[in-house]
């Protein structure tokens, strides 16, 4: 049986939504905006974000198909959540979870709702609580943070580093395999939605999952204009967009920097982290001697990253765990070749595409290999050409159009398969 999807009424429990904002925040917005576009769409957020989004609202063809609910935290908690780097965040998201199924049973209270989509935040630890609610499909994801964080390019980092990532790779293992919620969660879903094919795997091969789904939680906008790039002027121009925290390797950036000293290169970085990584970076550049080939620009609005993509020869991503990262689809919308590990969600995007992809390694090797793609692109600019001319045609895969028809496939799988339930007559 065909499902209507203009008159599917979908509950989405995303903590993060913000118009005005880039990765997970950005993503939460991408998102329900899209499926408005075709359904009813309840979506349940933190508060943070309240006065952007209504404004932002106002000025959507479909805002009449989106209604927040908010379930604010405390300053405190957002800055936690923020510090990406601070546990005691989970403790309070999971308690904004439980809050969150108070507000989606009061919802469904007063709305008919045929799909309940637990949206972000993307890591898989934290499933929430509603598919706690029975008799109505409940999809998961996109999902990631299953894979472990290759250790090996840890070599030259301080022991707090290391003994940071070994104990978290030995609780990921621990949590995806054992979390009760986790596997309830897994067990209660219609469909999965994989971020990155390293959770694909692993979904399949720790819980045997019979329904899932590829599809990376960022997408690409078609703004219907050429953004063209001139790869022949003099120098290289590398941008470098991130946070200063240890796992986008900012230090392989600067590194990569100082071994191309022969050639006219110059390194802008949109991000910024602590003092104290501000300074540590800073200095390390210093170190390398390398400080009149770095513009420092500190953290700018999206629309500045989006000028400095046009204006840029190759965008350098040197994260070694995340799911896809919402700055490489951004980086595909401007036409720019990427250099990034072959790892995670952006790694299969960029490889044989659009860019040159590294292999992991040791980080002296990565760093040497990320030198010989840049020197390579640098003296054959034809290649730049024909990655950015790649990218102009891989938009259209990647595009939140596209994945947009894909979630609504799934929303449409998974009430026929719950109606194919309910009728289902007893042997």
């Amino acid at each position: 049986m065909d499902i209507d999807i203009d008159m599917l009424n979908v509950l989405i429990n995303a903590y993060a939504v913000s118009p005005d904002r880039g990765s997970e925040l950005g993503m939460g917005w991408n998102w329900v905006t899209n499926i408005a576009r075709y359904c009813e769409v309840h979506v349940i957020t933190e508060g943070e974000w309240r006065k952007e989004i209504e404004e932002a609202v106002k000025s959507l063809p479909q805002r009449g198909n989106l209604h927040f609910y908010y379930n604010p935290v405390s300053d405190r908690i957002r800055r936690m959540c923020r510090n990406q780097g601070d546990w005691r965040f989970y403790y309070y998201y999971r308690e904004w979870q439980k809050r969150t199924l108070k507000i989606a049973c009061g919802i469904m209270a007063e709305h008919h709702i045929d799909i309940i989509h637990q949206l972000n935040m993307v890591g898989f630890r934290e499933p929430g609580y509603l598919w706690r609610i029975k008799d109505v499909p409940f999809v998961w994801g996109p999902i990631g943070g299953m894979e472990t964080v290759p250790l090996v390019l840890l070599t030259g980092s301080s022991l707090r580093e290391k003994l940071k990532f070994a104990v978290k790779n030995i609780l990921n293992g621990i949590q995806r395999r054992y979390s009760h919620r986790v596997r309830k969660a897994v067990a209660s879903s219609s469909s999965i939605i994989a971020a990155t094919k390293g959770t694909l795997d692993i979904l399949d091969n720790v819980y045997h999952c019979t329904d899932t789904t590829f599809i990376n939680e960022t997408g690409v906008f078609l703004d219907g204009q050429e953004h063209g790039h001139c790869f022949m002027h003099e120098g290289l121009n590398i941008l470098w967009v991130g946070k200063f925290m240890y796992r986008k390797k900012l230090d392989l950036a600067l590194d990569v920097i100082s071994i191309l000293h022969d050639i006219d290169i110059h390194l802008s970085i949109a991000g910024t982290g602590s003092e104290s990584e501000v300074a540590y970076y800073r200095h390390y550049a210093d170190q390398l001697g390398i400080r009149d080939r770095v513009t420092w620009l500190g953290e700018i609005p999206n629309k500045q990253v989006h000028s400095l993509m046009e204006e840029s020869d190759i965008f350098l991503f040197t994260s070694i765990s995340e799911a896809t990262s919402t700055v490489v689809p951004e980086a595909i919308s401007f036409n720019l070749p990427i250099v990034c590990f072959n790892t995670c969600g952006f790694g299969p995007l960029v490889k044989n595409r659009v860019g040159e992809t590294v292999e992991i390694t040791n980080h002296r090797k990565a760093a040497v290999e990320f030198a010989e793609k840049i020197r390579f692109l640098s003296m054959h600019r034809e290649k730049l050409r024909e990655y950015s001319e790649a990218c102009n045609k891989y938009k259209l895969e990647l595009c939140w159009e596209k994945k947009t028809e894909k979630i609504l496939k799934i929303y449409e799988s998974s009430v026929e398969k719950a109606q194919a339930q309910t009728h289902r007559m007893p042997e």
